[in-house]
């Protein structure tokens, strides 16, 4: 994992998850090079579906993305993430459909608008995020095991993520508030990049709505990878944290980069959870 070409595309992961810098320690990269790759894999996917404001831009690059994927169990990969991968003995017992869901559910949902609600909101991530989760799922704990609350929990960081980014994308086409919301407090895209009473009580009904879902999800099937279980433990506590806070937005921004003492010890305890499911 010492390849300069390699290791920048692992910052680039950890640069939008800081904290799974301490989860590194508990995933050792000499024993899970694939482990890390993957993570990295997925955050080149997400960036390719979110971070790209041109479709056609976007379009571009997950199709390369596509082609790449699907002959990788052939050729070996040609992208430094997809070498190591296909280095592992695990990628080649996934059916390839499996490594090209995700570039397609990518895909479908490059144009779509703004949810009407956060149910909306969350069956439209879930196609992206469930597939990124069942692919993750099959590889850290084999095929017969449950996605199911890796999903939920991938589809709530998601929208956790896209909140952070509420005054950034306020002119875009899919907004971090679904269409309800912003009728219920009387907001327009142009109230969404500064604060105010009616966009602050927006915002935490907003993370009211994840920290029920977030706690749903603990009733849902399937284990969690030890990165998956660190951001869902780190996102659950932001959560709540700015849901109680006069500037949530705030609270949000400041806590994405968390380090320290509580974050090593939710990421020894998914590390630990980890362990335990993989048996």
């Amino acid at each position: 994992m010492s390849d300069a070409a390699l290791q920048s595309y692992i910052d680039k992961w950890l640069a939008v998850q800081p904290q799974q810098r301490i989860a590194l320690a508990f995933v050792d990269a000499d024993t899970y090079p694939g482990h890390i790759a993957l993570a990295a894999l997925e955050q080149e996917l997400l960036a390719a579906a979110y971070g790209i404001r041109e479709p056609q831009v976007a379009a571009s690059k997950l199709n390369w993305w596509a082609e790449e994927l699907s002959g990788a169990a052939a050729s070996g990969g040609r992208h430094p993430l997809t070498k190591v991968l296909f280095d592992d003995e695990r990628a080649h017992a996934l059916p390839g459909e499996q490594w090209v869901a995700p570039v397609l559910a990518a895909m479908a949902q490059l144009e779509e608008g703004t949810a009407a609600d956060f149910q909306a909101q969350l069956a439209a991530g879930s196609l992206l995020h469930g597939a990124l989760a069942q692919l993750e799922t099959a590889w850290w704990f084999g095929e017969g095991a449950s996605s199911g609350r890796a999903a939920r929990v991938a589809t709530l960081s998601h929208l956790l993520f896209a909140l952070l980014r509420l005054e950034e994308d306020a002119e875009r086409d899919r907004l971090p508030l679904p269409m309800a919301r912003l009728a219920r407090y009387g907001l327009s895209r142009t109230e969404l990049r500064t604060a105010s009473t009616a966009r602050e009580d927006a915002i935490r009904a907003q993370l009211d709505d994840l920290d029920a879902a977030w706690r749903e999800s603990e009733r849902l099937p399937g284990p969690l990878s030890a990165f998956r279980g660190l951001e869902s433990r780190h996102g659950r506590t932001l959560v709540d944290r700015a849901r109680k806070a006069a500037n949530p937005l705030a609270v949000l921004r400041k806590g994405q980069g968390r380090q320290g003492p509580a974050v090593a010890w939710q990421a020894w305890q998914a590390a630990r959870a980890w362990r335990n499911q993989a048996g």
